[in-house]
């Protein structure tokens, strides 16, 4: 935190330059420099740790973190990817109570299939799964979208089939 006779770095508009130390909402992501008004940099931002002054040491710092943030991104959308070949390459088939004519009681959404996918250990979120609403028939459903992040997309076919009774 900056003392009395400490002066903080000037920006190009006059206002403060600051390296955030963690995401800041409507203003930057962690490792960003930022410049803010000296107001709400002296009130808020230093005083909570949520920046500090760029000295030559902390940018140091932040390009290695930077770099170590870009490397485990990296690693993160290989994984994702190889998640999408294997989501694309496999059919889940679920069961679900209907009546003769093929409509079902409830209705197959977001969490069932996230459900069906985790049961071949495929880490789906229902969150990940975007359904133009929910399936209220039987039969086969091509290319259900799936957004995994990082702008990774892939589909799945949904099998929706009457349940069978299981008597024991």
């Amino acid at each position: 935190m900056p003392t009395a006779r400490q002066i903080l770095p000037k920006g190009n508009h006059g206002n403060v330059k600051l390296v955030l130390i963690e995401d800041v909402l409507h203003l930057g992501k962690q490792g960003d420099l930022v410049e803010v008004k000296p107001g709400y940099a002296r009130n808020y931002l230093l005083p909570n740790s949520l920046a500090t002054i760029p000295t030559q040491h902390n940018l140091r710092q932040l390009d290695k973190y930077k770099e170590r943030v870009q490397k485990a991104r990296e690693a993160k959308i290989a994984d994702l990817k190889v998640l999408a070949e294997q989501i694309q390459r496999s059919n889940v088939t679920i069961e679900a109570n209907a009546n003769e004519e093929g409509h079902l009681y409830g209705s197959v959404g977001p969490d069932e299939i996230s459900k069906a996918l985790k049961a071949r250990n495929l880490s789906v979120d229902s969150a990940m799964v975007r359904l133009a609403g929910v399936i209220k028939e039987t039969g086969v459903y091509k290319e259900v979208p799936i957004h995994l992040g990082y702008e990774i997309e892939t589909k799945v076919d949904v099998t929706v089939v009457h349940q069978t009774d299981k008597k024991q």
